[in-house]
Order: structure tokens, then C-alpha cells, then sequence
């Protein structure tokens, strides 16, 4: 994958950190959970990148 179709799932809205030990990473939007990245995972079973990619809102400072 080049790096500049890779998806960074640390800035995309759906990704998150789960409990599970074995599977610490997820995606609310494809509903799983992972022990990679979750866009590697997406990358390696359809052979696209992820088409679901949402950047977080950006945070605001305070004050």
C-alpha cells in the first residue's frame, strides 16, 4: 500500500481503543475489532483502502 493512500485510523472519527487485550483496536464503522490497525485490515481483505474514513472534529482550546 503507498503511503499516500494509507489511512490513519488515530485521526478518523470511528476508530477506537476497546478493553479486549486481544483485539485492542476498533472501527464503529465496519463494527469489529482488531489487533492491527483497523485500515490495514480493510486494506488487506477488499485490496482498497478504507472508503469510510471520517476525520475527527477538531478540538477547540479552552478559553
Amino acid at each position: 500500500m503507498s503511503t499516500d493512500r494509507r489511512v490513519n485510523c488515530f485521526r478518523c472519527r470511528h476508530y477506537y481503543v476497546t478493553w479486549d487485550p486481544d483485539f485492542p483496536r476498533g472501527c464503529k464503522a465496519y463494527e469489529f475489532k482488531t489487533h492491527q490497525m483497523p485500515s490495514v485490515v480493510v486494506f488487506s481483505s477488499s485490496g482498497r483502502p478504507c472508503l469510510k474514513f471520517e476525520p475527527k472534529e477538531s478540538r477547540k482550546p479552552d478559553g
